[in-house]
């Protein structure tokens, strides 16, 4: 059976299309992604502005008809962070139904970490039994500490690249005060998480991270073009070496920064946001290193709907 999977983030709308492999997993057949920024001018109003509306929405019309191009017999879309907060997200999710076809279901937290775990999980297909998920987004970022395939704890930060880099970064490249307004930000959110947000940490668990920053890092560390997922997860990054990489982006202008191989040209301008808010989880959480996984979200979306389609 094929189906397809939209993840609907606040910066970025990934397309999986696969088919079931009777095994309880996938085959991918297509993918595509787009950065569309939905959550672009989101604070302080919380209110979807109409150009990153009329972005997505365009994007979401075109997934739509490339999943049904691909065969799909069910499509599932899912919003997150960004439809989350929005005090008018009935608004577009009606237009969205209206002018997509898509029924986009608006999912918790929680249950983003349930599904991010699952398709990460798939990807890293050994897993380590004992892990902490990082998982950047434009609009939060979210740690879930998973023992097995159980998650014995998850916390929503709202450490979201798009909001930080809007809040803090004015100048191109940001200045030094800049840079240090989002260490601090980050470092006082992540001083926050303790014992009780994610029991038992530090007694076997390694780093794993997903999503854009992460993925982007050690494509860049790995100089892809083209980006090539196989390569990208179980890729390791060390605390140096996403220090190193910070200080290279930081200190590029934006025009030469979108010239990074393995750097997507939309991703540019909050990749820097983003790989401190590694960085400061690093530190804070005295990970030496991390893994990366280049499946999350979408791919657990897809794996759900796998699941929903069989027992129906």
């Amino acid at each position: 059976m094929r189906v397809a999977a939209i993840d609907l983030g606040t910066n970025t709308i990934r397309l999986l299309v696969g088919d079931a492999d009777g095994a309880g997993g996938f085959r991918p057949v297509f993918s595509a992604q787009e950065i569309t920024r939905l959550g672009q001018g989101l604070l302080p109003t919380r209110r979807l502005q109409p150009e990153p509306m009329q972005r997505s929405l365009a994007v979401l019309r075109r997934f739509r008809e490339m999943a049904a191009s691909q065969g799909a017999v069910a499509v599932a879309a899912i919003g997150t962070s960004a439809l989350r907060e929005a005090t008018n997200r009935s608004g577009f999710l009606d237009m969205a139904l209206r002018e997509t076809g898509l029924d986009v279901r608006v999912i918790s937290g929680d249950e983003e970490a349930r599904l991010t775990l699952l398709g990460v999980r798939n990807a890293l297909r050994r897993p380590p039994d004992r892990f902490l998920m990082l998982d950047i987004g434009g609009g939060s970022t979210e740690l879930l500490l998973a023992h097995g395939q159980d998650i014995r704890a998850v916390v929503s930060t709202g450490l979201g690249v798009v909001k930080l880099t809007e809040a803090h970064v004015k100048s191109d490249p940001p200045t030094t005060a800049e840079l240090g307004a989002i260490r601090d930000a980050v470092a006082a959110r992540i001083a926050m998480v303790g014992a009780r947000d994610l029991p038992a940490l530090g007694q076997g668990e390694i780093l794993v991270g997903s999503a854009g920053t992460v993925t982007t890092l050690a494509a860049i560390d790995l100089s892809l073009e083209p980006y090539d997922p196989v390569r990208v997860t179980g890729h390791h990054l060390s605390r140096v070496r996403v220090a190193e990489l910070l200080e290279r982006l930081a200190r590029l202008p934006g025009r030469e920064r979108r010239q990074v191989p393995g750097l997507e040209p939309g991703r540019a301008d909050v990749i820097v946001a983003g790989t401190i808010v590694c960085l400061g989880i690093m530190d804070g959480l005295k990970f030496p290193d991390l893994t990366v996984s280049d499946g999350g979200l979408r791919e657990g979306i897809l794996l759900d709907l796998l699941a929903s389609v069989r027992n129906l």
